[in-house]
């Protein structure tokens, strides 16, 4: 599988984080799907200076990059604009 380094970075605009906070459970329901399917290797929110939540980092791995296409597809961060940018690396977890 190829694993890729995910990283979205919430919009600025008053209300983001209610929305990221309402579209929450919907996220970790995916990222447990994904678990539960051998996709999802960690992720994690980021915070700013005061704590707050302000996007996300996922380790994610797929077996085509059309099986990453269809997760971007349905991410409900995506979907729901909580994400402003998303931004997708191919990525290698070192082995040590």
């Amino acid at each position: 599988m190829t694993q890729y380094l995910v990283t979205g970075t919430d919009y600025t605009s008053e209300g983001a984080l209610d929305n990221r906070m309402a579209v929450r459970p919907q996220h970790l329901e995916m990222a447990k799907k994904l678990k539960a399917s051998g996709n999802f290797i960690m992720g994690g929110a980021f915070l700013d200076e005061q704590g707050v939540m302000r996007g996300s980092s996922l380790v994610l791995q797929f077996e085509t990059k059309e099986e990453l296409q269809k997760w971007m597809d349905e991410e409900p961060y995506i979907l729901q604009k909580v994400w402003e940018t998303v931004d997708v690396k191919t990525y290698k977890i070192a082995q040590i």
